[in-house]
């Protein structure tokens, strides 16, 4: 990775937008996390690259090949959602929702 790096991309896009070019979801995902890339960009495995470019070419299908600023949000959940490993701190209730209203709003007794 070039120390140059974040200059050089910043540069490309900026000319980009005066071309009046339209930016793919790729490169603003590249964009937006320019600065949390590892120092070992090169190690990424084939399996890793191949379901990035499964995972946005769905994305792209989803909304029609129009860019919408919803894409980029939409593909963190739906990562942060496959994640296996999460673990919640908090834990639901399974009460229904009329067990939840009966409790809240208590009947007034007759002799109020």
């Amino acid at each position: 990775k070039d120390p140059e790096y974040g200059t050089i991309v910043a540069n490309m896009l900026k000319n980009f937008k005066k071309l009046g070019c339209l930016m793919n979801l790729k490169v603003h995902f590249l964009n937006s996390h320019l600065d949390y890339f590892p120092d070992n960009l090169g190690d990424v495995n084939e399996e890793q690259g191949e379901r990035f470019h499964q995972d946005i070419k769905l994305m792209e299908k989803r909304y029609q090949g129009r860019w919408n600023i919803n894409m980029m949000g939409d593909y963190c959940w739906s990562l942060h959602r496959e994640a296996q490993h999460a673990t919640h701190r908090r834990k639901s209730y399974t009460r229904s929702f009329k067990e939840k209203r009966e409790r809240k709003y208590k009947p007034i007794p007759a002799d109020y």
